[in-house]
């Protein structure tokens, strides 16, 4: 088993940290929400009618803490809250992993704790040893070596599981994985016909009268919102990331271990391996500089917390000799635009007011935020002759996407009776007087094309078709219909369907073939877990809301 699990280990830890729990769609009566609540008479519910005990719920929540731990890259659940707003709804997940390993022991899985040591070495070598990890990780967190040999022992299994329930996934036939292929990266050869507003607004003129009315039907649209304005001492990472990177003698060796763990997944770090490093490095590096930054930033802001007689933010600082700054305005939806800050900012920031003007240091991407409340601007309209110049803008611009569109619809019907009557698609545009553009070839798998992105997303929305929604619905030697852009919109011609690249395609098919069937495989386990989830998590409180187990201990 070592061996297949040494051959696959690169897709195996993606498992391991990219295992969602599917949605619950679960059913239950008012009749069946529990009461109980504190230590001892909190009623955990059951599974599939077994019983759940303390001691079972404990173990599970603390597999679903090394989970996250592996799924972000090496960060613990600091509060349930902020798990949730990062989709890791920590009761779902341990109830889910409940059902798991209960689904586990029924279908007779049962991994080694000498194969989950085995894979566990190979797994943490970054680490150093299994020992280490657990002395320098697990530890500090209340957890122990045994808690890391039952989460590896269930994630095998789980791994099994699906390779039980999936295999319907794995009857993909080489013919057919090899036509999905073909649809996939099957290339056309296409010319668009863009129109811009930006190419109409010469033309339109703005009428007083006109931009006013314009001003008055739009009002709620020039609505300043509510801002805040703080004063902030700033504790950057810089100094503790040059003393980690000293320090660290394998951190080149750590972070090719994580681009290889992450395989093709590594592209939600960058474009290319190389800036996926960067950022890997980069992410690294701050989870261990924060600690020391975030402590530097607690300890100095201890004495604006004091009852009477606390300092301001500005005079501390300068007593330090730091320096305090000041942002502009700013609303709750943008956040200050001088500062490379999160979301996480601009909400303390909203928290605080004149009868609690300091919070809680706040982690950012740049550093570890102090602030304090400046002051509050209500929301407003400003009147017309404060903001002419940009109402009369948009008044111009929303006529000339007019004018852009009623031109592309026209230019669409002429197309399609010229076309019917032989003519050539690029002569019709010439007697139109457009110019079309040659867009490079593109396929249903293409990820991007710089040269119209801009104008239009090659992927659709459910509200408006994207450039390869456009042009794959359109018979080769036909124009599309005209459809809206937000810069006016759009006409796709294409011209053929290009051969494919044979030789390409027979180095590409073993790996797509395998791709094919561990997507269905997964596909077919999502599609059994919904409907035992259904079944099974009807007693627990995922069904039965009430307040949440505060005995288990992560």
């Amino acid at each position: 088993m070592i061996g297949t699990i040494r051959k696959h280990q690169t897709w195996l830890w993606i498992v391991i940290v990219t295992i969602v729990v599917v949605c619950f769609t679960v059913f239950f009566s008012p009749a069946n929400r529990g009461t109980g609540s504190g230590r001892g008479s909190y009623n955990y519910g059951s599974v599939n009618g077994e019983r759940i005990s303390e001691d079972d719920f404990s173990n599970a929540r603390k597999e679903v803490h090394l989970q996250y731990f592996f799924m972000s890259g090496g960060s613990w659940i600091d509060s349930e809250a902020d798990a949730k707003k990062a989709g890791f709804d920590l009761e779902q997940r341990t109830y889910a992993r409940l059902l798991l390993i209960q689904k586990e022991d029924q279908l007779g899985i049962h991994v080694s704790s000498e194969t989950a040591g085995q894979f566990a070495t190979e797994m943490l070598h970054q680490f150093g040893s299994p020992s280490e990890f657990v002395q320098k990780v697990l530890e500090p967190r209340h957890l122990e070596m045994n808690d890391l040999d039952r989460f590896f022992r269930h994630e095998l299994g789980i791994q099994e599981l699906i390779s039980t329930i999936g295999i319907s996934g794995k009857l993909v036939t080489p013919q057919e994985a090899q036509a999905l292929y073909v649809r996939e990266h099957e290339e056309l050869s296409t010319e668009a016909v863009f129109f811009n507003a930006s190419n109409y607004l010469a033309s339109v003129s703005a009428p007083a009268e006109a931009v006013s009315q314009f001003y008055t039907n739009h009002m709620p649209e020039y609505e300043i919102p509510e801002r805040v304005q703080v004063s902030y001492v700033k504790f950057g990472y810089s100094n503790s990331i040059a003393k980690a990177e000293k320090e660290m003698t394998n951190l080149t060796e750590i972070v090719e271990s994580n681009l290889q763990r992450l395989g093709s997944n590594y592209v939600r770090y960058g474009k290319t391996p190389e800036e996926a490093k960067g950022k890997i490095r980069e992410d690294i590096l701050m989870k261990i500089a924060l600690p020391e930054v975030r402590k530097e930033a607690i300890a100095f802001a201890g004495p604006l917390f004091e009852p009477t007689n606390a300092p301001t933010l500005e005079d501390l600082a300068k007593s330090k000799g730091l320096a305090a700054n000041v942002t502009p305005p700013f609303d709750i939806g943008s956040g200050p635009t001088n500062l490379d800050v999160g979301s996480e900012f601009t909400k303390a920031a909203f928290a605080l007011s004149a009868e609690r003007p300091v919070g809680e240091p706040v982690i950012s991407r740049d550093g570890v935020y102090v602030i304090s409340f400046k002051k509050k601007l209500p929301r407003e309209i400003p009147p017309l002759d404060k903001i002419h110049d940009q109402v009369v803008f948009d008044y111009k611009y929303q006529q000339a996407v007019a004018q852009a569109r009623k031109a592309g619809r026209e230019l669409a019907t002429t197309l399609t009776n010229g076309l019917t009557q032989g003519k050539s698609f690029d002569a019709i545009c010439t007697e139109a007087k457009v110019k079309p553009i040659m867009l490079p070839p593109f396929s249903i798998s293409t990820r991007e094309l710089s040269e119209v992105e801009d104008h239009i997303p090659l992927n659709g929305s459910r509200t408006r078709m994207g450039l390869k929604d456009i042009a794959f619905s359109t018979q080769p030697g036909k124009t599309s219909a005209f459809h809206d852009t937000n810069e006016g919109g759009i006409i796709v011609y294409v011209k053929s369907k290009l051969p494919l690249d044979e030789a390409k395609m027979k180095t590409e098919l073993p790996s797509f073939i395998a791709y094919v069937r561990q997507s269905r495989s997964r596909e077919a386990f999502d599609a059994w877990f919904r409907k035992e989830a259904e079944k099974g998590l009807r007693d627990t409180p995922l069904a039965r809301p009430q307040q949440p187990p505060t005995s288990a201990k992560s």
